[in-house]
C-alpha cells in the first residue's frame, strides 16, 4: 500500500504548514510519499494550495522526485512540466484522473476502485481494500493500521 501524505499532513490538517518544504521533508523522512501543489508563475515554481506561496527550484523537486505526487494548480505548471520525469496530475472536480505514471487518482467518496489511489478516504469512510494507495491528511493512522 502506497501511503501519501496530503500536502505534508500526517495527523490532521495544519493549514499554515501545508506545502512548505520543511513540512514535506518531515513526511518524506518518516517514509511517506507526499502530494504537493505546484504553480508556475512567470517561469518560477511555487508550492501552495490556493495561491503560489513558497518559491522553490527544480533541483528541490528533482531531489525528492521519487516521493512526490505533483498536483498542478495552473495551466502554466502543466505546460512547464509536461513530458518531464515527475509523477504529476491535474484535476479539478473530476471523479478520477490519471497521473503521468498512469496511477488512478480518485476523489473521496468514489471508492472502491481497484488499483486506485484513494484521496482523503476518511471524509466518506471509503472502502480502501482494493486500493493501491491512500492520500490523506491522517496518513500516519493508515500506516499504523496496515503495519
Amino acid at each position: 500500500m502506497i501511503l501519501i501524505s496530503h500536502r505534508g499532513n500526517l495527523n490532521g490538517k495544519i493549514v499554515e504548514r501545508e506545502n512548505h518544504p520543511d513540512y514535506i521533508d518531515e513526511a518524506i523522512n518518516l517514509g511517506y510519499d507526499v502530494e504537493i501543489d505546484i504553480w508556475v508563475v512567470e517561469g518560477y515554481i511555487f508550492l501552495g494550495h490556493d495561491r503560489p506561496d513558497t518559491k522553490i527550484d527544480i533541483g528541490w523537486l528533482t531531489d525528492r522526485s521519487d516521493k512526490l505526487w505533483i498536483h498542478f494548480k495552473n495551466t502554466d505548471a502543466l505546460e512547464y512540466f509536461h513530458g518531464s520525469q515527475f509523477n504529476y496530475f491535474w484535476h479539478d472536480t473530476d471523479v478520477v484522473t490519471l497521473t503521468s505514471y498512469n496511477y488512478i487518482w480518485a476523489y473521496s467518496g468514489k471508492q472502491p476502485i481497484k488499483n486506485s489511489i484513494a484521496v482523503l478516504p476518511e471524509i466518506y469512510d471509503d472502502d480502501v481494500s482494493k486500493c493501491l494507495g491512500i492520500c490523506s491528511d491522517q496518513i500516519q493512522s493508515y500506516g499504523e493500521k496496515i503495519t
